[in-house]
C-alpha cells in the first residue's frame, strides 16, 4: 500500500486489490485497470496524459476511506492541486506496478515503467524544444513578413 497527502493535509492510502479493481471499473465506465493495454489509446496511456481521468481513478480506489472522512469527490478533486496529484500519480503508479509484479504479470509491469519513461522523454524532448525556441522567427514566419515592414507602417510613429 502507498500513501499520499492532498494539499488540505489529509493521508490517503492506495491499495490496489481485484475489491478496488471492481470498484474502479463500477465507478468509472470503461476503466479496467486489469487490462492497462486495452483501448485506442492505451488505457495505461491515457491515465498517464489524462490528469482527470486520473484523479477519477485514484478517488475511486480510495473511496471507502473518502466515504469514512464524508470527503466528496469534488472536495477531493479541489484538495488535489500541484504537489498533491504528483505525489497521488506516483503513489498509484507505484502500487499499480507492485500489484502485477506480486501477480507475477512483468509484462504489464514492464509496461508501466516502459509508459512512464516514454512520458518523461516526451516532457523533456518538449521542454528542450520550447528553451531552443526563436520566438522572433516564429511570428516572423506566422506573419509572412516583419511587422515594421507593413504597409503604411513604415516611417509612422505613434500617436500619444
Amino acid at each position: 500500500m502507498k500513501t499520499f497527502t492532498d494539499s488540505a493535509g489529509r493521508t490517503w492510502t492506495i491499495a490496489v486489490t481485484v475489491d478496488a479493481i471492481k470498484r474502479v471499473e463500477g465507478l468509472i465506465k470503461g476503466v479496467n485497470l486489469a487490462n492497462l493495454t486495452a483501448g485506442d489509446p492505451p488505457l495505461l496511456t491515457r491515465l498517464e496524459t489524462d490528469v482527470v481521468l486520473l484523479c477519477d481513478v485514484i478517488f475511486a480506489l480510495v473511496k471507502p476511506q473518502a466515504d469514512q472522512l464524508s470527503v466528496t469527490d469534488e472536495e477531493f478533486g479541489k484538495a488535489m492541486g500541484g504537489d498533491a496529484i504528483m505525489a497521488a500519480h506516483d503513489a498509484f503508479w507505484e502500487e499499480l506496478t507492485g500489484f502485477f509484479r506480486q501477480l507475477r504479470r512483468t509484462d504489464t509491469a514492464r509496461a508501466i515503467e516502459k509508459q512512464a519513461a516514454l512520458v518523461k522523454a516526451t516532457v523533456e524532448a518538449i521542454e528542450q524544444r520550447v528553451e531552443t525556441l526563436d520566438t522572433s522567427a516564429v511570428i516572423q514566419k506566422a506573419l509572412g513578413s516583419s511587422v515594421g515592414s507593413w504597409p503604411g507602417l513604415q516611417g509612422s510613429t505613434p500617436d500619444r
